[in-house]
């Protein structure tokens, strides 16, 4: 078993490795992109005119409502597909799309619903006193997001973001269907060729469970960082 799962040829260990490198890239790409994409989401359902907040609700409601995996497949293919034929009709030619960028965006496009209610949803949590405070001082919306919303959110906004960034590192096992290669298609690679599929898919479980911990790790210390000040469950006790 230690000599299939070595780094070093014939052993495949080198290769899990790769797919997680992979892995951990696309997760990290679709999380920021999806933040983006939340928090621009999360204004304009909240501050938004009536077209943006219907255009933003079917949008979280779709991408909500259709499985992942379908979701990956019409916006991997439909949407490359749709890239290279808006730059035909213009006169340009089709590009190749790379699969690291196309992972990311996708995955990203639906971190960005969910990302969406988090958001809204501990900006809502923020004291009104606050918001209404900056408003006094004559904060522009540019500067009251910046020095209110977002410090004041993160607090409500990090249990949320943390529990998709968790489901984007698993998530990205699903762009293993279109051929991507990340850990998933590497264990399923490394397992069809030596047929030792029991090793190699407890290995790849475990290094998903070795990424949880190091992430939650990571994320109870900005977590407890962005609490600074505010009264802890035990005090409120």
């Amino acid at each position: 078993m230690f000599e299939l799962l070595s780094p070093t040829p014939p052993g495949w260990g080198g290769t899990l490795l790769v797919g997680l490198l992979h892995t951990i890239e696309i997760a990290i790409g679709a999380t920021c992109l999806g933040l983006l994409i939340g928090i621009g989401g999360a204004y304009g359902k909240l501050y938004g005119g009536p077209v943006v907040r219907d255009l933003l609700a079917v949008y979280t409601t779709v991408v909500r409502a259709v499985p992942e995996l379908v979701l990956i497949l019409l916006l991997y293919y439909a949407g490359t597909d749709l890239i290279n034929q808006v730059l035909a009709a213009v006169g340009y030619q089709r590009i190749d799309i790379s699969g690291l960028a196309a992972g990311i965006a996708v995955l990203g496009f639906v971190q960005g619903a969910y990302s969406t209610e988090v958001i809204r949803g501990a900006i809502l949590a923020i004291p009104q006193g606050q918001i209404e405070a900056a408003r006094a001082y004559g904060m522009s919306p540019g500067l009251l997001l910046r020095r209110i919303t977002l410090p004041a959110m993160l607090p409500f906004a990090i249990p949320g973001l943390a529990n998709l960034w968790l489901i984007a590192t698993k998530d990205t096992a699903l762009l293993a269907v279109v051929g991507f290669y990340e850990l998933t298609l590497a264990t399923r690679q490394a397992a069809g060729v030596t047929k030792a599929y029991l090793t190699f898919y407890l290995a790849a479980g475990a290094i998903y469970l070795l990424v949880t911990l190091v992430s939650n790790l990571i994320i109870g210390r900005i977590e407890a960082r962005a609490r600074r000040g505010m009264p802890s469950l035990k005090e409120a006790r």
